[in-house]
């Protein structure tokens, strides 16, 4: 194993995976740490369900996964988290990568949270989604993680006891020499930590071999474009030529939808504009038991083509039912559902899921005790299909943010 990812949630740990897995990495992708790694994996990810827990539990779990990764030989390390920087003032982004940097006995490391093919580039250290400033995008108003700064240099310094500062465009675009050089200023500074500006991929390959050798890195799966070419560039790994075939998924399918973020909105409208098949959970009648698992999944069992499965609502809907439950009981019913869901569904013959937002996607893989997948074709960018780890059931973990309007369609519209 040549590189150990730690991802604060599934769908993270899926985008980045197939990130490296395009460029030519052999990558596995872990649930749980009861056994070694597999021998044919250049690099591991753990896909831990840590974004929106307390931070000293995240920073647990975050050092365990560490831990875990060191003891089976890694060399180098990566914390991977949304590339809409998803935390709150008190982190867990700062947190968990302090912590990791102490484990590592090292004393500075970049955030680089651009992910340009899907629209997140960073300009003078503030995020943009698309044309918006990240917030006056739809992520202002996550139920989770509202994030209300764009100024990530001030958003991680909040998190952080030690200083952050900037890796500006117009070093940046001078390549790897002059990022290398800015970094030692950085770190002679006594700056722990520095944001990476970035608006294309070009900027993330320049960040890559500038940064190749330090032992961690903190960002988005865009980062991770330009990793393997500089590990090869430097003869650490020889990169796989051609993948290994993709067995073909057959069976039933579904989509569980549990992310209110606008583009699962619109995907979720889209589907049933079609006139697909489709069944709204409503947090307010679960909480009631009016209404749960069984009946939902009575009614997808009936159905004579893939259904969707939804939880997603408009931020007026969701305030209403935070104000009723609480945004943590809310959230656990839904996720609770859905993974008893998914759950009954694959006992039922399902053997595709395509599953929408990352904690409703932790929920589900650990419903289903799933302890490695193996990464297969991507779907759109940060959005591959998986395969469990010998069992005939593949699973398409999607962020709430990605894929266009006609993503369930899409997944499901060919072999997979």
């Amino acid at each position: 194993m040549l590189l150990g990812v730690i991802a604060d949630d599934f769908t993270g740990a899926t985008d980045i995976a197939g990130m490296l897995s395009q460029s030519g990495m052999r990558v596995t992708i872990r649930t749980h740490l009861r056994h070694p790694p597999l021998a044919d994996s250049d690099a591991v990810v753990i896909a831990l369900k840590s974004r929106t827990n307390p931070p000293q539990q995240a920073v647990c779990d975050s050092l365990a996964a560490l831990k875990w990764l060191q003891t089976h030989g890694a060399l180098r390390y990566y914390f991977k988290y949304c590339s809409t920087f998803d935390s709150s003032p008190r982190g867990n982004i700062g947190p968990v990568a302090e912590a990791l940097l102490q484990a590592l006995d090292a004393d500075f490391a970049i955030a680089s949270p651009a992910l340009p093919d899907n629209g997140r580039t960073v300009y003078q250290g503030h995020l943009f989604v698309g044309a918006e400033l990240l917030s006056e995008s739809g992520m202002r108003n996550h139920p989770l993680t509202p994030m209300r700064d764009a100024n990530l240099v001030r958003v991680l310094q909040a998190q952080s006891r030690g200083k952050v500062g900037l890796l500006n465009r117009a070093t940046v675009s001078q390549g790897a020499a002059a990022i290398r050089a800015e970094c030692a200023r950085l770190r002679g500074g006594q700056y722990r930590f520095a944001i990476a500006d970035a608006l294309d991929n070009a900027d993330l390959f320049a960040l890559a071999e500038a940064c190749a050798e330090h032992p961690l890195l903190t960002g988005s799966s865009g980062l991770a474009l330009g990793l393997p070419a500089a590990y090869a560039a430097r003869r650490w790994f020889q990169p796989v030529v051609a993948a290994s075939p993709w067995p073909p998924a057959e069976g039933r399918a579904a989509i569980l939808a549990g992310s209110c973020s606008p583009a699962t909105q619109r995907q979720v409208h889209h589907w049933i504009a079609a006139g697909r098949p489709a069944w709204r959970l409503d947090p307010l009648r679960l909480a009631a038991g009016q209404t749960g698992a069984d009946a939902a999944l009575d009614w997808a069992t009936a159905q004579r083509q893939p259904a969707l499965i939804y939880s997603s609502a408009s931020p007026e809907d969701v305030a209403a039912v935070q104000l009723a439950l609480g945004p943590e009981r809310a959230g656990q019913l839904v996720e609770a559902c859905l993974a008893e869901i998914a759950r009954g569904l694959v006992v039922a013959g399902a053997r595709r899921l395509v599953v929408a937002g990352g904690e409703t996607s932790g929920a589900v893989v650990q419903a289903l005790d799933t302890e490695a997948l193996r990464v297969g074709p991507v779907i759109c960018p940060g959005v591959p299909w998986t395969q469990v780890e010998g069992r005939p059931l593949w699973l398409a973990l999607k962020s709430g943010n990605f894929g266009t309007d006609d993503f369930f369609s899409a997944a499901l519209g060919g072999n997979h």
